[in-house]
Formats: structure tokens, C-alpha cells, sequence
């Protein structure tokens, strides 16, 4: 017979709440960007009966890929994009995941394809040397500041 000691710590419930502080300190996010990320709609939370924030544990992973997002670089933005279609209301389903990462995996590739173009175009512009806001293809493509004037547009 296994002792007490021996038992695994039980499993939370998946209905149990969490304070403010709690998923702040479970993930890691300070209770300010906690609010702002539930202003944008990236997660709810619920009020108790003193008008306390009370968060879904299923709340814990969507605030761990906003932060893992954040780390990255990439723009809240692209977070709400991906996350549109997932519910608030309860923890997403397997499925609506994998639609989401769908979602972001494109989101990523576009992405990437322009960092590819941008450093394609930057390695182009520090190799010809021209400082041309004239003929630079970079800054100033077909000569599209030209038709504001004359002088400085960009660096005035």
C-alpha cells in the first residue's frame, strides 16, 4: 500500500480559477499586461461577487504563446489574428488549436519571406553604394518621393 507521500499531488480541477496573481506568477506576466492582454480580447477573465479578476486555467497556455510571441518579435496583432477564432468562453478544443496554428504558421511564413526580401534589398542597397534617394530602389522605389516635392522626405 503506497504512503501518503507516495501519492502524486492532485490534479487541478479544470474549472478552478485563478487570481490575478496566481496566473502572474504561474506564467511568468505581470498583472498590468495581464489586463491590457484581456482589454485586446487575447484572454478573459471572469469577476467574483467583490469584482475580483478570476482566470480559466485554459487561460494559462494562451498567455504562455502571447509571451513566447512577445519573445519573438511578433505583433499582438498576429497574436488576435490567430486566436479569432478560438473561444474565451472554455479551454479550445485539439481542433480549434491546430486551426489556429494553421493560421499562425502562414502568418510566420509571410513573415519570413519578407525578412528574406528585406535582406535581399539591404544587401543589394549596402553593396551598390549609390545613397541615391533618387534611383535607390530601397528608399525610395521608383522615385515615389520626388513627386512630393523638392528636398528631404524621409530624413529632413
Amino acid at each position: 500500500m503506497a504512503q501518503q507521500n507516495d501519492l502524486p499531488p492532485p490534479r487541478h480541477a479544470p474549472e478552478e480559477l485563478l487570481t490575478v496573481g496566481e496566473m502572474s506568477d504561474r506564467t511568468g506576466v505581470a498583472a498590468s499586461a495581464l489586463r491590457f492582454y484581456e482589454q485586446l480580447g487575447l484572454i478573459a477573465a471572469v469577476r467574483t461577487s467583490g469584482n475580483q479578476r478570476r482566470y480559466a486555467r485554459h487561460m494559462i497556455r494562451r498567455v504562455s504563446l502571447i509571451s513566447v510571441s512577445k519573445r519573438l518579435g511578433i505583433p499582438l496583432v498576429d497574436v488576435q489574428h490567430a486566436f479569432a477564432a478560438l473561444s474565451l468562453e472554455g479551454p479550445p478544443t485539439q481542433e480549434d488549436w491546430q486551426q489556429a496554428s494553421r493560421r499562425w504558421k502562414k502568418t510566420l511564413e509571410e513573415r519570413r519571406l519578407g525578412i528574406e526580401r528585406l535582406e535581399r534589398e539591404l544587401t543589394g542597397c549596402i553593396g551598390c553604394g549609390c545613397l541615391s534617394m533618387k534611383a535607390c530602389g530601397l528608399l525610395n522605389p521608383d522615385d515615389a518621393l520626388g513627386d512630393a516635392g523638392a528636398g528631404p522626405r524621409r530624413l529632413g
